[in-house]
């Protein structure tokens, strides 16, 4: 599942050495923190939260099959 997420990111920012992905585990559910350079942030997030919403999406369609709880968080 992080393997995906990032591979999302990093096909949509510029700087992608300061793309980090943490993941913190808990017993059914999952919490991404997605850290981006600031000027990036806008590209993540899209217009009126779209981009972001769409990458929720996405990750929770993956964690459904695995049945946890997960959520993405965008730190800038």
């Amino acid at each position: 599942m992080k393997d995906i997420l990032q591979t999302i990111i990093l096909n949509l920012v510029d700087k992608k050495e300061e793309v980090e992905v943490k993941e913190l585990d808990g017993e059914k559910s999952i919490i991404f923190e997605v850290k981006v350079a600031e000027g990036d942030m806008g590209k993540i997030i899209g217009k009126q939260g779209r981009l972001a919403k769409s990458i929720r999406t996405v990750i929770k369609a993956v964690a459904n099959k695995e049945q946890k709880r997960v959520s993405v968080e965008f730190i800038g």
